[in-house]
This record gives C-alpha cells, structure tokens and sequence, in this order.
C-alpha cells in the first residue's frame, strides 16, 4: 500500500521539479543575455582534453556560477508550497550556503520543512480519492513535525471520510493503543492513564488502599486520586477541574493537567478533535 503513494509522490515531484527547472533556465538564460563572452568560455572549458571543469560547474558551483543559484532561488518562488519546494531549498542549502544571506538561509529552511511537502502529497492523494494511502503520507509528516497542529486537523479530516470519529489522541505523532476511548467531559478531555504514561514513557504504578494512581517521570511524580479533584505533583496538592476515574476497568485522567505537569506540550485541534501531546 505504500508503494502506491510513493509511486504517485514520485510523479508528483518530478512534474514539480520539471516545472522549477524550466522556469529556472529561462530566468538562466535571461540573464544571461548580451554575456556571450562568458558562455564562449564556459564553452571552451568544457571542450578543453583533460580539464575537469564543465559548463556545469562553471556556471552552478564556482566562484562566478551565480547565475545557477540564483535561477534556483527564482525558481522556488513558483514551487515552494509543492514538494519540489522543500527539494530545491535542501539543494540551496547545502550546495550554494556561502552564497545565501541570514534571511535567505531562514526562508529556505521553512521551505524544506519535510512535513509541508509530504502534506502536499497526502493532499493531491486524498482529492484524487486515495483516503487510505493519503492518511499514510500525513501520518510521516506528523512525525517529521510533531507540533504542527494543521497537520493533525488534515489528518483528523481524512479519517472522517474513513468513518474514523470522536476524540483522537497523538503522542510525539504517534496514536497510542488503548481500550476505553478519550471522551469528553465537563469541557475536560479525559485519556486513558496507561497509556499516555507509557507514551512517555514514564513509570506507572497503583495503590489499592488509597485508591491512587501515580506516574514518575524525570524526576516528578504526579498522583490521582480516583473520584477526587484532588492530586498532588511531587507532594504538593493540586485541584483538578474533574477527577480522574474508572470507564470500563480502565482508569482515565485529564490529559491536560498530567501532560503539562510532566512538562510535556498539550494542544487542541477543535475541528477535528484532535489532542496532540508533544516533548518540547
């Protein structure tokens, strides 16, 4: 199945990628009217027994091949919201870096972002009816950027049209497995403890007696008390907006208040339903 979807991103590419690099040669060859000399030049070099300099060269890597990135950055300007984009500000960046300003740099780093560009694909791929294979493609630019909510809220629509709904529930991009799903209640998003605390991987322990559950990680220690508003984070006490509490064997927490207090981000995609719980 995902065969598919890197098929159709293939082509999807390379057409973006056609596109830049005509676009780039006429901006080439524009400025490089009235300059004969120097394509005369080139010319020789390339023509020259044994030199290993190429028009190519010439005009894209050394020292006077300014016009090669230059027709690059003209080009992105028509492709960066496509995954070409993110391929062509990679190629600036890594290839002709002492020729890029701070601001430039800052720009084309935003560009190659992975996760826009994969976005693009399971974009073209969800409107040309490809649901299943598109939802694949987001779920890699979730994880190529965790804290982009926009990201999560086309995912979250996508699996609306596969029948998937109410509240769902991501950890650094990742859906944890769990058996009582995240429900709603009093305005407070409320998770299934286990499996948020082993998301992040943190340690998870009960006490029947006091009828707690407690959860360590990096050095704190956030405790519930089951049918009480009140916890503590490393002993001291806190009041919860809802308690903590029992659905179906499994006990389920307010997720924002555990996930801040194990400084782990917490954001919600309202459209969607979507809560998304992120290590800054």
């Amino acid at each position: 199945m995902k065969k598919g979807w890197l098929v159709i991103a293939s082509c999807v590419l390379a057409t973006s990628l056609m596109a830049g690099s005509a676009f780039a040669k006429s901006e080439a060859s524009e400025s490089n009217k009235g300059n004969s000399e120097q394509a005369k030049a080139n010319a020789d070099l390339k023509a020259k027994p044994g030199s290993e300099e190429t028009v190519t060269s010439s005009t894209y890597d050394g020292n006077q091949g300014h016009n090669g990135y230059k027709g690059l950055l003209n080009a992105i300007d028509n492709v960066q919201d496509k995954p070409a984009g993110a391929v062509i500000a990679d190629l600036l960046l890594t290839k002709y870096e002492t020729h890029l300003t701070a601001e430039q740099k800052a720009e084309l780093e935003a560009i190659k972002e992975k996760d826009l560009a994969l976005s693009v694909v399971a974009d073209l791929l969800d409107k040309n009816g490809s649901v299943t294979d598109a939802v694949y493609v987001q779920k890699e630019a979730i994880l190529a950027n965790v804290a982009n909510l926009n990201a999560y809220k086309q995912l979250g629509k996508m699996y609306e049209k596969l029948g998937k709904i109410g509240v769902k529930l991501y950890v650094n991009g990742e859906e944890p497995t769990f058996e009582v799903a995240p429900f709603i209640r009093e305005g407070n998003t409320l998770v299934p403890f286990r499996a948020i605390a082993e998301a992040l991987k943190a340690t998870v322990s009960w006490n029947e007696d006091e009828r707690s559950v407690s959860v360590t990680r990096d050095g704190i220690t956030v405790k519930l008390f089951i049918d009480s508003k009140t916890a503590t984070v490393n002993g001291n006490e806190v009041t919860l907006e809802v308690p903590a509490t029992i659905e179906n064997g499994s006990t389920v927490v307010p997720v924002r208040f555990v996930s801040e207090a194990l400084k782990a981000a917490v954001k919600w995609e309202s459209e969607t339903q979507s809560v998304v719980i992120y290590e800054e």
